[in-house]
């Protein structure tokens, strides 16, 4: 069979979906400090204006089937790198301009994600004033679990508990957004056009903090589910 393409083409990016098949990835937005808490452990004045944003690149995605524990390799060129536990909101759909309402309708699951982050060579670029992508856009960067379908539910609250070692390193409640869901999906519609397979982080609570080989990690978010991965 012949094939216009010169080279083989990477695989799809895909998560597991709860109850089978894959969830295939689009693109990855992630929302700064839209938790009042965190926002200030970073320096950083929380209040309700524009929120602002980074992505990473899909095939940052480390997906985490149900019941498995993913593993995390310690990346290149950093000592200090960063857990923050998330609620990813998964599109079925999308589109630009979206109000509120039309943003929840485009919402098909959610999942527990983590941002990690090369803390310093993401403060390093800041210090410089440059783009801090070297922090974020890394190699199995974004741990997933399993995709769980919306099922037209769009959360307001919830615990939100990322355990390190077994002691509690981050804990919050989605109540605590700045930005509730729908907002940051319909905020990011004014900037893209939104498409079916796009992830999108949706902030992290307090308590961020460095991982090293050995760690283990357990997120669970109240209603979502839980994610597991060990720092190898």
């Amino acid at each position: 069979m012949t094939t216009p393409y010169v080279i083989a083409p990477p695989p799809q990016p895909a998560v597991p979906v709860r109850g089978g098949g894959l969830f295939p990835v689009h693109r990855i937005y992630c929302v700064a400090r839209n938790y009042a808490a965190h926002a200030r452990e970073m320096g950083g004045d929380p209040s309700r204006e524009a929120p602002f944003f980074f992505t990473k690149a899909a095939d940052c995605v480390l997906p985490v089937a149900d019941g498995e524990c993913g593993r995390f390799p310690y990346p290149l060129a950093s000592n200090d790198v960063h857990h923050e536990l998330e609620l990813v909101v998964a599109l079925g759909s999308g589109g630009e301009n979206l109000s509120v309402e039309q943003a929840a309708a485009c919402i098909w699951g959610y999942a527990v994600g983590l941002d990690m982050t090369r803390r310093d060579l993401q403060g390093e670029a800041k210090a410089k004033g440059r783009p801090w992508d070297i922090g974020k856009i890394f190699e199995a960067s974004a741990p997933l679990s399993a995709i769980v379908p919306a099922g037209g539910a769009v959360p307001h609250a919830g615990a939100i508990t990322l355990k390190v070692n077994g002691e509690v390193r981050q804990h919050g409640d989605l109540a605590d957004m700045i930005w509730s869901v729908a907002e940051v999906v319909a905020y990011f519609s004014r900037y893209y056009r939104l498409c079916a397979g796009d992830l999108i982080f949706t902030g992290t609570p307090e308590g961020v903090g460095p991982v090293r080989p050995g760690d283990r990690l357990e997120g669970q978010i109240e209603g979502i589910g839980s994610l597991s991965v060990a720092v190898v």
